[in-house]
């Protein structure tokens, strides 16, 4: 299952994503990073509520199947069952979604998207030029963000586009082809502007799957 950033590409899919990016960034000065991460947040307080509602559900059908009327023994069944399901809900992230807010999730893939954009240096490039596509594969979610030198010309609302565009190819099955077509898109945006220079280099990772980069 594609549940995981590791299993989210074949190895097919991360060798024509990294030459696409290879690609791409011939025509433009442009760093264009695909970010692959499982998740973008652990969600702890979903990880209670469903707990507890879990552990309130259960408690309840056992007093009732076995006819307790004990209050202590009620409380007790509800804390062993909160700790049996809240480890289950962090042993499957899966069983947290009807806990998640669509909005919260939204929230924590921006917040993590800038996280990633900083801590892998797309910040740092010569002309600001860095661009990531960030990938959360639990929250089924897509980001994409541009440095300032883009921004300043570059109108941020385009690449919303992009990212429906991505979001509905890995709907669709095809996370490897929605990629590389999101990264084509970004290079067409941006290769007017900011067309590749005699001393261009390749300054960033072409793919970073969870702290794995890859440049070739």
């Amino acid at each position: 299952m594609k549940n995981t950033a590791q299993t989210f590409l074949t190895q097919e899919e991360q060798d024509a994503l990294v030459q696409c990016v290879k690609d791409v960034e011939k025509r433009t000065s442009g760093e264009i990073v695909p970010v692959i991460a499982s998740s973008s947040y652990e969600y702890p307080r979903a990880e209670l509520i469903g707990g507890l509602t879990f552990g309130i559900i259960t408690a309840v059908c056992t007093a009732l199947i076995f006819n307790q009327t004990d209050m202590w023994a009620f409380l007790a069944q509800l804390l062993a069952f909160f700790f049996i399901f809240t480890r289950l809900l962090r042993a499957f992230p899966a069983l947290k979604m009807p806990f998640i807010s669509k909005d919260e999730m939204r929230e924590e893939i921006n917040e993590a998207a800038f996280t990633a954009f900083y801590a892998n240096g797309l910040h740092r490039t010569r002309d600001l030029t860095g661009i990531i596509i960030y990938v959360s594969v639990f929250e089924h979610g897509v980001q994409i963000l541009a440095d300032k030198g883009i921004n300043d010309i570059v109108d941020s609302h385009v690449w919303e586009d992009v990212v429906a565009e991505i979001t509905t190819g890995i709907k669709a099955g095809r996370p490897g082809e929605a990629l590389c077509q999101g990264v084509i898109r970004c290079g067409e945006l941006v290769s007017t502007h900011f067309p590749i220079k005699p001393d261009d280099t390749d300054e960033l990772p072409n793919l970073i799957i969870e702290g794995n980069a890859r440049k070739a």
